[in-house]
């Protein structure tokens, strides 16, 4: 758990670093060509940054430790913060590169110093993979542990940081892929519309990817049940138990990145039931604390019924 916090943490301050740094590459840009495009990522670049800030807070309070009123912990500000993040995607990336590109489409501007603008894009294309690279080997790593691909573990990941810096690089990407496309073609046609047409479909791709992250954080942020592949290792943890006649229900929700509420209600065995109740006490005692055992558990109830 350690581990993977330092890793986020370091993916969250990677991506933070470049996204600042890009972000006022692009406006320097944008002031100097008048690109509705490189206006829209310079906005994408600035909510980027604004939201790793966002993870970066989720990352550090989730560490507090629990206390009466959070007998869990404090995992689940990671989902409250990354989906303020989302929101912030879809705000200020998503609504405002659509809206310039309807403003630049209705007025449009000429293009000045085209050239800046496009090495500013390539410069910022090699700080968005060194970003994209970081998130993705973070992925990887987390994804091997778990015996699942990087595809699976992005839909099943419960710590949302690093599945939020490698989306919002990815679409930062493509982003600058249009932004790139857009200004090359208003050089060679020298039809104003490209900008404003790459800007609103730079702002549609980032509302997407909000929505998607937002969807992931709510079912984190609603208790969501384990995944298939956890609940297989749970029933390994927990393994043959002579004394139970019959697993009634075995649950697993996320309480936070990585940390697991167990609970399960069980009959005895016939066997067991005639047999003094310390005995029961001492085999569901002993199941609770293998279980417990398990580092991605923060704690098990075990119901006999």
């Amino acid at each position: 758990m350690a581990e993977s916090d330092e890793s986020s943490t370091k993916t969250v301050l990677v991506a933070a670093g470049a996204n600042l740094a890009i972000a006022a590459a692009k406006a320097v840009a944008a002031i100097l060509t008048g690109s509705a495009a490189l206006w829209a990522e310079t906005m994408h670049s600035a909510a980027d940054t604004g939201n790793e800030v966002l993870l970066w807070l989720g990352l550090r309070r989730s560490k507090r430790k629990p206390d009466g009123r959070h007998p869990f912990g404090y995992g689940q500000e990671r989902y409250f913060w990354a989906f303020l993040a989302a929101l912030g995607i879809f705000l200020v990336g998503g609504l405002l590169s659509i809206a310039e590109g309807v403003r630049s489409w209705l007025v449009p501007e000429p293009l000045e110093s085209p050239w800046i603008g496009i090495a500013v894009l390539v410069v910022s294309a090699g700080f968005e993979s060194w970003s994209w690279l970081t998130a993705r080997r973070q992925l990887r790593e987390d994804a091997k542990a778990r015996r699942r691909s990087v595809r699976e573990h992005l839909v099943r990941a419960s710590d949302p940081s690093a599945t939020t810096v490698y989306l919002e690089d990815s679409a930062a990407l493509v982003g600058i892929a249009l932004a790139l496309i857009a200004l090359i073609m208003h050089m060679v046609t020298g039809w104003a519309w490209w900008d404003p047409a790459a800007s609103m479909a730079i702002g549609v791709l980032l509302a997407v990817v909000a929505w998607l992250l937002a969807r992931r954080s709510k079912a984190l942020l609603i208790d969501a049940a384990a995944p298939d592949d956890v609940m297989e290792d749970l029933r390994e943890t927990i393994g043959p138990q002579p004394w139970i006649g019959t697993v009634h229900e075995l649950r697993a929700v996320y309480v936070g990145p990585s940390q697991l509420l167990v609970t399960m209600n069980v009959s005895p065995s016939e066997e067991l039931r005639a047999r003094p109740g310390s005995e029961l006490v001492t085999h569901v005692t002993e199941l609770r604390e293998r279980l417990l055992r398990n580092p991605g558990v923060a704690d098990a109830v075990i119901t006999l019924v």
